[in-house]
């Protein structure tokens, strides 16, 4: 049985489609649903293409870089697996889904979010009378612009210091700059969360050893937890992203140290805890910070490009100086979603 994918001619416009990958472009040209019923189901258009020219990425027995180089069709494939490997690396350390509420695909650089800020009167659930007028939920376009940034990391080797190098191994490299990027968006977002966008939207603040927080600066116990969890009325705390130093202090507490909480996280990795919020430990947050949020109303992120790779010079095997890239931003949903808490 013949297959369209041994046909299809590959070069470097596939990459330059707009608004398009190339993934996508190579499933158009070739749709995973034509292979219902054969042996190449469930693998998508790219994958296949790699069962075409025999390269094998990942394990025991995966090729050398060179290999992918052996015709200028399959060099065509190059840039893809990088640009896959990074993104391997940026899902396998994204926390960005545990804090934001939406993410909106964006086609530009310029991004201006809508907004609502309901007063007392307006949130509450007040009985109309026949005739009255309805109470009005009013929103509203940003004043100002959400920025969105580039980041990124430069992929500096030469095609002689990789060529013989495993596959396998080139991917950890580059799973590496992922999770590098991945961390950048984090710090982004976190900004965002405690700063606010521009739009005069800045976390409240709270301190311990300040009313409404008792104790004493310097200290958290459960009963400041307590009192800081009280202040997101009407919305819920239900994440906390947590500098390393408030963690400890944190799961310190005696509250903390409940026997089923350990068997949890022993078995799942996942940390519980008494008022049920998740705990998100990140280096990204500064020291002896809190920032408790509601997941569901606190960010909006916004993607303007997926990861991007200079697909000319990868293809052409100048890894010298070969940029990889992503282009993000956030925005802040309902101001008081979110909150920061200093020990």
């Amino acid at each position: 049985m013949a297959y369209k994918f041994n046909e299809i001619r590959l070069d470097k416009g596939m990459y330059g489609e707009r608004g398009k990958s190339f993934a996508q472009v190579l499933e158009k040209l070739d749709p995973s649903e034509d292979y219902k019923g054969t042996a190449y189901e469930g693998l998508d258009a790219y994958q296949r293409q790699l069962k075409r020219f025999d390269i094998k990425v990942r394990g025991t027995g995966s090729d050398s870089v060179e290999k992918f180089f052996h015709t200028t069709d399959s060099a065509v494939l190059f840039p893809e697996y990088v640009a896959r490997s990074v993104r391997q690396g940026m899902e396998e350390e994204n926390v960005l889904p545990s804090i934001t509420a939406t993410v909106t695909k964006f086609d530009g650089m310029d991004y201006r979010s809508i907004y609502s800020v309901p007063t007392d009167d307006a949130k509450s659930l007040r009985r109309i009378e026949e005739g009255a007028i309805i109470p009005q939920t009013e929103v509203k376009v940003r004043e100002n612009l959400v920025k969105l940034h580039k980041r990124g990391r430069m992929l500096v080797a030469s095609y002689e210091a990789v060529r013989f190098q495993k596959l396998d191994l080139f991917s950890v490299m580059l799973r590496q700059i992922g999770s590098q990027i991945m961390r950048m968006h984090l710090e982004d977002a976190i900004d965002v969360l405690v700063n606010g966008d521009g739009n005069t939207n800045a976390a409240s603040k709270f301190a311990v050893g300040t009313l409404p927080i008792s104790g004493t600066a310097g200290t958290l116990t459960y009963n400041q937890i307590l009192e800081f969890w009280n202040q997101f009325d009407p919305y819920t705390l239900n994440t906390l992203l947590v500098s390393p130093d408030a963690m400890l202090q944190i799961l310190k507490c005696s509250e903390f140290q409940n026997p089923l909480t350990g068997l949890n996280f022993q078995g799942t990795g996942e940390l519980t805890n008494p008022i049920g919020a998740k705990l998100i430990k990140t280096s990204a947050v500064s020291n002896g910070t809190v920032i408790g949020l509601d997941r569901g109303y606190a960010l909006e992120m916004i993607q303007a490009a997926d990861v991007s790779v200079e697909y000319d010079r990868l293809i052409d095997r100048q890894l010298e100086r070969a940029a990889i890239t992503s282009i993000s931003g956030f925005a802040k949903l309902y101001t008081e979603a979110a909150k920061v808490l200093t020990i």
